[in-house]
């Protein structure tokens, strides 16, 4: 039986396409149809597939823009006043936000104007019904979670919110309504896109209004989701809450690329619980290992899940957008999971899902229960170490290899090192990168992955930095075997350290002071990477190190 459904999914799934395909080549056509000859004979459809936008200003030669950043030139002749009335007279009447479109099409034409509001350029934003981006997010999309789309223009959001739309309405058989603000989801005139499925739209006459349409919705048409495109004003976002709060699932999107940039946005950070700042006794601050005065989420998010679109291809997922938050305001490395619109995910069986969500719930419980904090939903430090105990992976640049595998056995820490940057946790670099502008700093800033930056290839500045990053720089007694190396450890090594100089200087023999088992074979490591000898000498706690030079 599930080899069936599999066959009749992937004929579904291969006749959307098809039905997608005749459909863009008759949209484009109609797009095509409303420009200047002289713009027209020049265009060929073939050239529009991977076509974002037609732009024309007048003085200025037509142009093509693709989804590569290239450019293609339409014709040696610039636009003209003619042109451009030619293109509007064909076109509904533009709204307040200087945007029109084609009935029928999933098409935005946007106007600029003059200082007397006379149009002098067009940008004619090509539309198409795009099939499978949402595939490696499916088991989260049928959650029921309210899920937020961040990133730049021109990345796919509303695409992907297309695409939701149409697998709510028609393969889950849910109530869905698209508050449609500009007509980019659903396309202009008054018969929806068949794009959207069995979805219901409601249309914004001014975009001051999408607020009040969002709420009309939910009291008027009984909805089990709500679809809205670039949510952008502190009303919209207080109108989101009221709809969440209500029962009904939200799918949208807002102004921001990342997750930092809307808890930094004092307009939109309520979508995600909204940020005050706290001033904490002075038990509760030793408690976290924080100052006084900290910043702390208000409430619970409207969005339960944040999906940040790096690019087309590639998707950051913030699974609990709560704990995100509380990790960021903390200062504590968090990295989303990354997933690939391409790549091959399973789909979890419902059932899977309930176990899942059903564990969450208890952690959270026993975190409640085991905080300190007055904030029901405030973490302690000494949960999130044990939770962070779980296996990390590494990715150095310009470090040393072997002293931190060295330091991962020695400190006994469940991690490894890893070949590529997009499968770390985070990134261990040497600092005069810092200011490279390296692919590989690139690449990590684009994962969103935590870099830490060591001044030298010691092992004690290693040391430092792996602790660092791992969250173990603060004495927790679930953790008290790794943090015994704080302070001690390091002072041993520096101290070392200036006895290999003084050998190198003329000296003959240096003794240390006295140390534990374990931080003097640190020590005996490193003299002996320095080419020098040592052997320990003294009995219990006068045990220490005497180096010499190899005779």
């Amino acid at each position: 039986m599930g080899i069936i459904l599999l066959e009749d999914r992937q004929k579904a799934d291969k006749a959307i396409r098809k039905m997608s395909e005749v459909q863009f080549q008759t949209d484009i056509e109609k797009l095509i149809e409303i420009l200047p000859a002289k713009i027209k004979r020049n265009i060929d459809i073939s050239m529009l597939d991977d076509a974002i936008e037609i732009v024309l200003d007048i003085g200025r030669i037509p142009e093509i823009r693709l989804g590569n950043g290239k450019i293609i030139s339409l014709s040696s002749d610039t636009i003209s006043r003619d042109d451009i009335d030619f293109i509007t007279k064909q076109l509904p009447e533009f709204t307040s936000d200087n945007r029109s479109g084609i009935a029928g099409t999933l098409h935005r034409i946007s106007a600029i104007r003059n200082r007397q509001g006379k149009i002098v350029g067009l940008t004619c934003r090509i539309g198409r019904v795009v099939t499978g981006t949402i595939e490696c997010i499916k088991d989260f999309v049928v959650q029921n979670k309210s899920i937020l789309f961040l990133g730049r223009p021109g990345v796919g959001k509303t695409t992907k919110l297309r695409e939701i739309t149409r697998l709510m309405a028609d393969e889950l058989g849910k109530r869905v309504v698209v508050v449609d603000t500009s007509n980019e989801i659903a396309g202009d005139g008054d018969v929806a896109h068949p794009a959207i499925g069995k979805a219901r739209r409601m249309q914004v006459s001014q975009p001051e209004f999408q607020k009040d349409i969002m709420i009309e919705a939910v009291e008027n048409h009984t909805p089990e989701v709500i679809v809205v495109d670039e949510i952008g004003t502190e009303a919209e976002a207080f109108a989101a809450r009221t709809i969440a709060e209500r029962g009904v699932m939200l799918i949208a999107t807002a102004h921001g690329n990342t997750l930092d940039n809307l808890i930094k946005n004092p307009t939109l950070s309520d979508l995600i619980g909204g940020i005050d700042t706290v001033t904490l006794g002075d038990d509760e601050a030793k408690h976290r290992g924080s100052q006084k005065t900290v910043l702390e989420r208000q409430k619970q998010p409207t969005f339960e899940i944040v999906i940040e679109i790096i690019d087309r291809n590639t998707l950051a997922i913030y699974k609990d957008s709560a704990a995100a938050v509380d990790y960021i305001l903390r200062g504590w490395p968090i990295s989303p999971e990354i997933r690939k619109v391409d790549g091959n995910y399973k789909e979890k069986k419902p059932q899977e899902n309930v176990d899942i969500l059903k564990k969450v719930e208890e952690l959270e419980s026993k975190v409640q229960q085991g905080a300190k904090s007055s904030l029901s939903f405030g973490f302690s430090r000494s949960q999130y170490i044990k939770e962070n105990k779980k296996h990390k992976k590494i990715y150095i640049y310009a470090v040393s290899r072997s002293i931190v595998d060295k330091l991962i056995e020695r400190l006994d820490i469940d991690a490894a090192i890893v070949r590529n940057v997009e499968e770390a946790d985070f990134v261990i670099a040497h600092k005069n990168f810092a200011k490279g502008g390296t692919k590989i700093l690139a690449t990590a800033n684009e994962y969103r992955l935590p870099v830490f930056f060591v001044r030298t290839n010691s092992m004690s500045q290693i040391q430092r930095v792996l602790k660092e990053a791992l969250n173990l720089t603060q004495e927790n007694q679930e953790v008290q075997s790794l943090t015994n190396y704080k302070d001690t450890t390091e002072l041993a090594l520096d101290e070392a350290n200036a006895a290999v100089a003084k050998l190198s200087e003329g000296a003959e023999v240096i003794e240390l002071e006295p140390q534990d088992t374990q931080t003097r074979k640190l020590q005996h490591e490193l003299v002996e990477a320095y080419g020098y000898k040592s052997t320990s000498v003294g009995e219990g706690n006068n045990r220490h190190l005497k180096i010499f030079k190899d005779e």
